[in-house]
């Protein structure tokens, strides 16, 4: 299993008029870690990208915040199967902010991040851009 760990402590400077944590705050604490990880993860012959993310907000946040992006084994070798079969694919991970302990959600994200083998996306780009070019 590959994981990172990261906490969002709640200060003066991402506090609302309830004294809650933003929701943005929530939101760009866990915007560029589960496609970074990734990229290292499978390394220089892929390319990954963010495609669209959502927040489901359950409680308000007036304590410090925590989030596991993992990857497991197993999801990494159906992305690399995926990719070697349909040369692009899509996933959707789920990451969680909770409480230290884990026993309270306070939200959310829905992350559905673009994976492709590189030699393929360079050609899907040079026939988008011939493409386009004509217009």
């Amino acid at each position: 299993m590959l994981c990172i760990a990261i906490k969002l402590p709640i200060s003066y400077k991402n506090k609302n008029y309830v004294n809650s944590i933003f929701g943005g705050s929530m939101f760009s604490a866990t915007d560029p870690i589960a496609m970074t990880q990734l990229i290292s993860i499978l390394g220089d012959n892929y390319v990954v990208w963010d495609k669209s993310s959502e927040i489901f907000f359950k409680r308000p946040a007036k304590e410090n915040l925590y989030a596991t992006f993992t990857f497991t084994k197993e999801e990494v070798q159906a992305i690399i199967d995926n990719v070697a079969t349909e040369k692009e694919t899509t996933i959707t991970k789920v990451i969680s902010l909770t409480s230290k302990d884990k026993t309270i959600t306070y939200c959310e994200v829905h992350k559905v991040i673009y994976i492709a083998s590189k030699a393929f996306y360079k050609e899907k780009i040079k026939r988008h851009n011939k493409k386009n070019k004509h217009l």
